[in-house]
């Protein structure tokens, strides 16, 4: 690897070193470096594009990368990437995708991820984006995450747009049996003309399933962000969806809530907040030297930690 790939690669995989015991990295649609262990396989599909990746049950703080890289100006990746998670296994998942575009052609990444995860599964799963490049050859993302949980299963999911990403369209499924727990965070930057489309689809199946979602968003320059949450709840469950978001400048967001409820003791919860950022924050940071411009930054920094 040079050094822009070193590069991309600490933007959305900053503990991914030589010491990792499983990791399969991607660059420009082909995997170029790989190593597993005992308890975590990684297997290259036959017939499509893409990995498996099995976690053996009772897995104990296992921790897996698999990071992409695009430095091929014009390429079209994509790839499907299955998660089998054993029983009362845990672990932790690293993804993302960094593309650098210096050219004139467009590049894009779509990540087709499905998670299914056995009896008492535990799963974290971080996964950034970020698109760097002088050319006018646009960087876009398109994830898509399909999550199939089984009973007292739960996963964290922590997804982060940082910043340089010119088009996304982010669709996240769940389908979840008794006593699984989802827990999303998503933080989004935008910035000129940029676009970001993010969708949530939730069945809660089983009783006391349990979601949370919670966006954070900016939308700075002409950009604009589009924010979908459907979520279905079939029997004694509980969801809480928020989304918060800040614009600036000329951005425009906007939030489409959808929540279903098809039984009695189905407890779903939907808050949205969109804005500009609060004089009064500005103004306390300001009485500590700070001009406008600079009080802004810190606040938004702030909201998307």
């Amino acid at each position: 690897m040079n050094n822009t790939d070193k590069s991309l690669l600490k933007e959305i995989s900053e503990t991914l070193n030589e010491k990792a015991e499983v990791y399969n990295i991607r660059k420009n649609g082909q995997s170029i470096e790989r190593k597993v262990n005992d308890y975590i396989n990684i297997v290259t599909k036959e017939n499509i594009s893409g990995i498996d990746i099995y976690v053996k049950e009772n897995t104990l703080f296992g921790i897996v990368h698999i990071p992409v890289i695009i430095t091929e100006s014009g390429l079209t990746d994509v790839v499907y990437n299955d998660f089998y998670i054993g029983k009362n296994a845990n672990v932790i998942i690293f993804a993302g995708c960094g593309i650098h575009n210096d050219e004139h052609k467009d590049s894009e990444h779509d990540g087709i991820h499905r998670f299914y995860l056995d009896e008492g599964a535990k799963v974290k799963y971080v996964e950034k984006h970020y698109g760097e490049g002088k050319g006018r050859g646009k960087k876009t993302l398109n994830p898509t995450t399909e999550i199939y949980m089984k009973e007292n299963s739960s996963l964290t999911m922590d997804s982060t747009q940082i910043k340089g990403v010119d088009d996304t369209i982010r669709l996240t499924k769940a389908s979840l049996a008794s006593n699984a727990t989802l827990e999303i965070s998503e933080k989004i930057l935008t910035t000129q003309k940029q676009t970001a489309k993010t969708a949530f689809i939730v069945d809660l199946n089983g009783e006391n399933a349990s979601v949370h979602v919670t966006s954070r968003s900016v939308a700075e320059g002409s950009s604009y962000q589009e924010f979908v949450s459907n979520v279905t709840g079939n029997t004694k469950c509980y969801a809480h969806i928020e989304c918060d978001a800040i614009i600036k400048d000329n951005g425009n967001i906007k939030a489409i809530p959808e929540i279903y409820a098809k039984n009695i003791d189905a407890n779903l919860i939907h808050e949205a907040a969109i804005g500009k950022i609060a004089g009064d924050q500005l103004k306390k940071l300001m009485t500590l030297g700070l001009n406008e411009s600079e009080a802004e930054e810190v606040i938004i920094k702030g909201f998307l930690k």
